[in-house]
C-alpha cells in the first residue's frame, strides 16, 4: 500500500532564511517557521501552543526566500516531511526532522515581503521541484 507524505503549514519565520550554495550552484535555503494554535481549557482561560518547524527549500524557492523572506513574515508552506540521521562533533547519532518544501504562497502586505530592489515583486505562490531522494519516475500505484 502507498502512503501519502504531505505537509502544510501557514505559520512565520523565527529568524532570517539562511543561504547556502551547493558546489553545483543549486541555492538552499532554511529557516525555523512557527505555528500557534490557541483554545480555551476547561477554567475558561485562553492557551496558546507555538510549535517549531525547521523548513527546507530548493532551488528557485531558495533564491526567493533570500530575496523576500525576513524573521517574522507570514508564510504558506506545502511539502513532506524528512528526517534525516547524522552524527555530533562527539559521534553520538542525532536526528532531525524537517520540512521539504515544494510549494510556498508569502502571506501578508506587500511592505511585510519587501525586498532590497523594490521594483522585483513576489510572485504569490511559488512552485519548485525538490531533488528526489530515489530516481524512480514510476506511476504512482492507484
Amino acid at each position: 500500500m502507498a502512503g501519502v507524505n504531505k505537509v502544510i503549514l501557514v505559520g512565520n519565520l523565527g529568524k532570517d532564511p539562511e543561504i547556502r550554495h551547493l558546489d553545483t550552484g543549486v541555492a538552499v535555503a532554511n529557516f525555523s517557521l512557527a505555528t500557534t494554535e490557541s483554545y480555551k481549557n476547561k477554567s475558561g482561560e485562553r492557551v496558546s501552543n507555538t510549535e517549531w518547524h525547521n523548513v527546507v527549500l530548493w532551488r528557485g524557492l531558495a533564491e526567493l526566500a533570500e530575496k523576500y523572506l525576513k524573521k517574522g513574515n507570514s508564510v504558506y508552506i506545502e511539502g513532506k516531511i524528512s528526517t534525516r540521521k547524522w552524527e555530533d562533533k562527539e559521534g553520538n547519532t542525532r536526528y532531525s526532522t524537517d520540512i521539504i518544501a515544494d510549494k510556498m504562497t508569502m502571506l501578508g502586505s506587500k511592505s511585510d515581503n519587501e525586498s532590497s530592489n523594490p521594483k522585483e515583486e513576489p510572485s504569490e505562490t511559488i512552485n519548485s521541484e525538490v531533488p528526489s531522494q530515489d530516481d524512480s519516475k514510476g506511476d504512482l500505484p492507484f
